[in-house]
Order: C-alpha cells, then structure tokens, then sequence
C-alpha cells in the first residue's frame, strides 16, 4: 500500500504489523500548514493501547528478522533506496507543505535521507566482529555483533523525512525491529514513506509506526519490550527521555537543542562568509539543531562583514516554501511566532540594537499562518538572555569580542556543545580553534557543519546524552551488542595447553 500525497483533510492511520491500522478511540487532531493555516488532515493521538500494539508487533517480528542475513538486509535497503529517489519529488513537497521550509530546502532534506539508507547498505562491512586467534595456545577469541531488540524512535518536526532516517535504516539493517512515533505537527510526511517501505518485502512487524503525542512518548521510555530509544527534540525534553528511559534499562541517545556560535575573524572572505551566515541562520527559517544563531566577530571583523550581511539579509523574500523565489518559509506554528517574537523583544529590552527587524514580515499573511522573517541583532552581550537560550526561528545575535581567545571562552560558555563554524583563512587560527572549542561539530568556513551519513552527529555537553551518537559508526554501534566468545577444541591432536592456568 503507498500513501500518495494529501490533497484533502484525512484522518492519518497507524502502521502496524505490516497493515494500515485505524487508532480506533484516539482523540484527532489539527495538521497545520503553517504558510497558510489550512488544516491538511487529522492525526489521531494513539493511546498506550495502540503502542503496546506495535511493540508487540516489533518484539514477534524480532526473531526472523535477525535471522535474515546482513547481504539481504542491504539488499532491501537498496530497493528502499531507488523507491525513495524515485518519489523525492513528492516527499519534499509534503515536507514543505506541512512543515514550512523552502522546497530547495526540503530536497536537500530527502537528500540527506537517502544518504542515510546509502550508508546502511554498508552493513555486511560496518557490523563486522573481530577475531584475534591463539591467545592462549589453541584458544581463539572473537567479538560478534548482534542486535538490541525492539528500538523506539521519537522524531522532531524540524526535518519530518531525514531525522526518522538517522535511525531507521540502520536499525533495521543491524536486524532490529522499530517503533517509530513521528512528530504530530508533521506527521504526514513518515506517511508517505512507510506507504513506500510497505512496497518492500519486509516481514509484517519489522518496522512500525504509531501517531501520537506525549502520551505515546512516555509510553515508549516505560515500556518493558522497548529496548533502545533514540530521540531528537529540546534539550529539556532530552534530559527527560535520558533519565526516565535509563530508569527501565534502555539503551539511550538523546539529541537535545542548541545555541550555534559562528566566529568570523579579521581575515575571513567576506562574500563567502555572508553566504555562510545567512544559510546557516536562516534556512529552514532558523529551526535547525545546526542553525548558526550567534555571531561572534573578532575585532575588525564585525565592520568588514556585518554591513554586507545587513544588506543581504533585507533582499532575502519571506512566503510559502512552494513559492518560487522565496528564500525563508513560515515557523512551525502560530505558538513559535509568538515565542519567537518574544525573544526578538527580551533582547531589545536588554540593549540589543535591532539592524533588520522580522516581526511582522508579512502584514497581509493568511490568518493562521506563522512567519517570522530574519532578524538581526547587534550590540548583543555574552550574558543577554538570547545568547544563553535556544530560540529556534530566524534570528541572528552579534557580539564583538576583541581575540579569538574570547571568542572560543564565549563558545565555551554555552550549556550546548552541538556544532560552531569559524570563519578565517588562517590555519593556525583554525588549529587553535578546533583544538579549544568544546562542541561536537566545527565548520571551518562551512555555516552548517552536519556531517554526512558516514560519520557520527556528534554533538557535545547540553545538545546530546548518551554515549553513542546518530548515524556513521555509533549508528552501527548503537544498534548493535557486542557478543565475545572465547573457544578450543579438543579434537585437533594439538598440545592445548590450560588457558585458565596461562590466565
């Protein structure tokens, strides 16, 4: 069964044990465009019930599918990969329409995404053991990989089609089952993709998905055949998850928010440097783990860069994402243009100077809909509050600092460590940088350094807890325990020796 794309208000279902399930009982709720504040359909909030329905689904599929080889695993994955590219088009379309971002944006999203099913096909590599023969004579030692279990997987609406995707492929790849509860302000977008997964010849129950909101969440974290949660959102909620998960023995990683310093130094290339800022803190309207929300010039670097960036800035064109030429898309929802705006006021409260203001950037906007255009604010000191604080929409603060040892002791400051960019040519300041800044991911003139799906999103401090990041490597490790066997045999005619008297 394949979801095609929604032109008209529909009740959303669960996907459960390879079936289309009504969430028979669940009270509906609103899905918004916020471009426009249509309602595009209905999504119901599941109830513990229907969760405890898919776990069980995932648990009963568990056995097979682990028996299933590593090379038809990949295999699979490899038709879920030419499926997904051949509808891109149509995904990008549902991301925009229920999530706001601009369609360019949004194909570079479902790019992401299937880069992530491209790394996983790499499993009959990646999920390898070691073997280490002779420790002791006639005694051979290897470690196997096998998988966790039952994986629940809590996605953000930020990027409804590449975030479910840093854990899906992989954990299925490795021969788990998963649970997937997508965000309910974009839920329409998993959809349409588990209607393309359903296409695949996978067993009924390998993967699942269950609407809903906090009710389905705590569920997830306290449910007994749930072994491992992966989690992207806030980092208030992060810590939540963390603790309350690890409280029932789950295997944990949480991706919490952020507060993205970009460092721009006396020498750095000031086209390209604005191009970078503005990309960095304006796509996606700003609603990015990895958005560039502070902007750190060092000494002379502030008036060779920010006159520019000002003037950039006021060309950038505010509307619907489907729109061509527009440049920034709505906010997630009315409730995050006001708390938006509400931090654009705190900071001129504290002082801040406002050089391009985007409170109110579209005065003839449909009602219900939610935008917030770019802001910039200047003057802005290390201890305001919008420096300490995520705020998630399309505003930039600047703060000057003198040397580059301030600005690293600024970067360091934050309670978040998720990624930083510097801007420069100088490789001595780019080896003293990377060197000192405690955060996870550092862009050198890049303004959003999210690595690809080869390597791990190796966040830092308040942005992540656990110990094993999304996708590259510690996706594989994640999803996967070490099993080490230590073996001899008698029947060989050799001179064995006592391994536990050599030990």
């Amino acid at each position: 069964m394949t979801v095609t794309t929604q032109t008209e208000t529909t009740t959303l279902k669960n996907y459960v044990g390879g079936k289309w399930v009504e969430a028979d009982g669940a009270e509906l709720h609103d899905v918004v465009n916020p471009a426009n504040g249509e309602v595009i359909s209905k999504v119901p909030f599941s109830t513990a019930s229907h969760l405890d329905e898919a776990v069980r689904a995932a648990k009963e599929a568990l056995p097979a599918w682990r028996g299933v080889s590593t090379i038809a695993r990949a295999r699979l994955l490899f038709v879920l990969r030419e499926k997904l590219d051949a509808r891109k088009d149509e995904i990008a379309e549902l991301v925009v329409t229920e999530m706001g971002k601009t369609l360019p944006d949004a194909t570079a999203e479902v790019g992401r995404m299937i880069e992530m099913v491209e790394a996983a096909t790499a499993i009959p590599t990646t999920m390898q053991g070691k073997v280490l023969e002779d420790v002791a004579r006639g005694v051979d030692a290897e470690t196997i990989r096998q998988p966790v279990g039952v994986c629940g997987i809590i996605a953000p609406f930020n990027f409804p089609a590449m975030v479910p995707f840093w854990f899906v492929p992989f954990a299925i790849a490795c021969g788990n089952t998963i649970v997937l509860k997508p965000s309910e302000q974009v839920p329409m977008t998993q959809q349409k993709v588990f209607g393309i997964i359903d296409e695949l010849d996978l067993p009924d129950g390998v993967v699942n998905l269950v609407n809903g909101s906090r009710e389905v969440v705590e569920g997830m974290l306290d449910h007994p055949d749930i072994d491992a949660i992966s989690f992207v959102g806030s980092a208030p909620v992060a810590k939540l998850v963390y603790e309350r998960a690890a409280q029932t023995g789950k295997r944990v990683q949480a991706l919490g928010g952020a507060k993205n310093h970009m460092v721009i130094c006396p020498d750095a290339v000031v086209d390209q440097t604005v191009k970078g800022l503005i990309g960095s803190g304006f796509g996606a309207a700003g609603q990015r783990c990895m958005a560039g929300s502070v902007i750190v010039t060092v000494g002379s670097g502030h008036d060779r860069v920010i006159p520019q960036l000002v003037e950039e800035t006021k060309k950038l064109h505010v509307g619907n994402g489907l729109d061509e030429g527009t440049d920034v898309g709505p906010v997630i929802s009315c409730e995050a243009q006001d708390r938006i705006g509400g931090w654009i006021d705190k900071a001129i409260q504290e002082g801040a100077e406002v050089l391009v203001d985007g409170r109110s950037p579209l005065p003839d906007a449909p009602e219900g809909s939610s935008y917030v255009g770019p802001t910039l604010l200047d003057n802005v000191k290390p201890t305001d509050s919008i420096i300490q604080n995520e705020v998630f929409g399309p505003v930039i603060a600047i703060v000057n600092v003198d040397t580059l040892e301030e600005a690293i002791e600024m970067v360091n400051a934050s309670q978040f460590g998720n990624g930083v960019s510097i801007f420069t040519e100088s490789g001595a300041a780019v080896r003293k940088f990377r060197h000192d800044v405690e955060v996870g991911m550092i862009g050198v003139n890049i303004g959003v350094a999210a690595p690809v799906a080869f390597f791990p999103f190796s966040g830092w401090k308040a942005s992540f807890l656990g110990d094993l990041h999304a996708h590259g490597p510690d996706g594989v490790e994640f999803f996967t325990r070490k099993k080490t066997i230590t073996s001899r045999y008698f029947s060989g005619g050799q001179d064995h020796g006592s391994y536990f008297v050599e030990h």
